[in-house]
């Protein structure tokens, strides 16, 4: 027994020995920290008072996150929008500034700009994320190429409809019809989940862009929800067919108030949004569902807005974007993932501009110098102590504003024409109150600042509030369960829908 135990004394000091002068330690290796994952699900035209119609979306991910009171987009135009959520910038510096093809607008005008060569996609891909696009592009995406950057590319071309279009499946065309199964919004939630599935299945993490249809108009519902809420009328704001327009610009004082016919058609339009928002709804229920069946959830962002707001018939306007109004510019913004507290509301003024660097600081990828926005990490987190007290509104080159945390707005128009309103006293934008003498010099100055801005400048520009306190953090459960699903409808299939 004794020679036993001195053989084995022996052995251990040879690898003892052999450890030391090999420069090796006996301690385990340390593993690299989890990345989080990312779904980011893109309305299209939908405002921030249409939230309320997304009862399954608002369980899942305002109950059980975070709710943006004042989020917004700077430039309230379909591919403006989406080109400065891509890159992190201002309209002035994507060189995105309308939906038309050409040098400044849509996908052609992204990618004159060399835009698509660098990216949130083309960062987190570079960073081992994998990557897929589910949906909706850019404007005069002829669905010919898949973009460099994405490892699952299901992109549908400008102008297709809901039902019967091609969609480019990672390179290859393929066509669906007009069966109900076809509903775009459902194939694109199919085509999401099988990402999910796919990505865990390889063990990376993943950015899932999910860009949707509805609620832009002709806003053709699913068959399933066609009359689900006849009836329904628009809202009616203050601003609704505004009567005295006389302080407003000559595009707005030119429009005669509506007629009957004019509000019957805003209406009959505002009841399919609203029809055509319930397969979203659907949507973000499976996709949490798929998340969580997954395992996945605790370790996902999953985030909700849209890409710019419409008027209905706000100002007079019976149809339109692209205006400095809230209607245009107010946009829905929800954010659930880990560490981020459930049912929390914020008040602080966040942008477009804010995803991309939000998404590389919660993966641990350095954020490119050119970036204008602000990473939403602190405010999510509860950390914050600053944070911007202005935003740029680049509606159009000659039509600019400033919007600042304490509820002023002011416009500048290439005419010379010019608006002032102070939000808290007149929220609906009822009474233009600029006058040249005195002029407000303070937002005129900061304003010219800003609208040529960039990278670190624009930050700079949009100014710092350090007197917000931060909402408070999580509670601390020293043995967490399992993750809860807040589920309005048992046993949903993959659409989201009841079988």
């Amino acid at each position: 027994m004794r020679r036993i135990v001195l053989l084995l004394a022996s052995a251990e000091l040879t690898v003892l020995f052999i450890l030391a002068i090999t420069g090796c330690s006996t301690t385990a290796p340390k593993t690299s920290p989890i990345k989080p994952n990312f779904v980011f699900i893109l309305t299209d035209d939908m405002r921030n008072d249409d939230l309320k119609y997304l009862p399954k979306t608002r369980a899942l991910l305002e109950t059980q996150g975070m709710q943006f009171e004042n989020a917004f987009v700077s430039n309230p135009l379909c591919c403006p929008s989406r080109a400065t959520i891509m890159r992190g910038q201002y309209a002035h510096n994507t060189g995105v500034w309308h939906n038309t093809e050409g040098p400044d607008g849509g996908w052609q005008g992204y990618k004159n700009h060399g835009d698509e060569q660098d990216n949130i996609a083309t960062r987190l891909h570079g960073a081992g994320y994998r990557t897929g696009l589910f949906g909706k592009y850019f404007n005069d995406y002829d669905g010919t190429t898949v973009p460099p950057g994405w490892d699952d590319w299901f992109g549908v071309p400008s102008g297709s409809g809901v039902f019967d279009y091609y969609v480019n499946d990672n390179g290859t065309q393929k066509f669906f019809d007009h069966s109900e199964s076809d509903y775009e919004t459902d194939v694109l939630s199919r085509q999401t989940q099988s990402f999910i599935d796919d990505s865990v299945g390889v063990g990376k993490p993943f950015f899932a862009y999910v860009a949707l249809k509805p609620p832009h108009e002709p806003a053709t519902p699913a068959p399933r929800h066609q009359h689900a809420f006849d009836g329904e009328k628009a809202p009616r704001l203050p601003s609704f067919n505004e009567g005295d327009v006389s302080d407003k610009p000559p595009a707005i004082r030119s429009l005669p108030l509506l007629s009957q016919s004019d509000i019957a058609q805003i209406d009959a339009l505002h009841e399919k949004r609203v029809e055509s928002l319930q397969s979203v709804d659907e949507l973000v229920e499976a996709v949490i569902n798929k998340l969580q069946n997954a395992g996945a959830l605790d370790n996902t962002y999953v985030v909700f807005t849209s890409d710019n707001g419409v008027h209905h018939g706000d100002h007079r306007i019976q149809l339109g974007k692209a205006q400095p109004y809230e209607e245009s510019i107010h946009m829905p913004l929800l954010v659930r993932g880990p560490g981020v507290q459930a049912d929390a509301t914020i008040d602080k003024l966040t942008l477009n501009t804010d995803f991309f660097p939000t998404f590389t600081d919660l993966a641990g990828v350095t954020t490119p110098e050119y970036v204008d926005g602000r990473s939403l990490r602190p405010l999510l987190e509860g950390s914050a102590t600053t944070w911007r007290t202005a935003i740029l509104l680049e509606i159009r080159p000659s039509t600019l504003g400033i919007r600042t945390s304490d509820g002023r707005k002011y416009i500048e128009y290439g005419d010379g024409f010019k608006e002032l309103y102070d939000l808290k006293r007149d929220p609906y934008e009822l009474n233009n109150s600029y006058n040249a003498n005195p002029a407000p010099a303070d937002l005129a100055s900061r304003l010219q600042t800003l609208k040529s801005c960039a990278g670190n400048n624009c930050r700079t520009a949009e100014g710092e509030d350090t007197t917000a306190a931060p909402p408070p953090p999580p509670p601390t459960d020293p043995v967490p369960g399992p993750p809860t699903v807040i589920s309005t409808v048992p046993n949903a299939n993959e659409t989201g829908a009841a079988p």
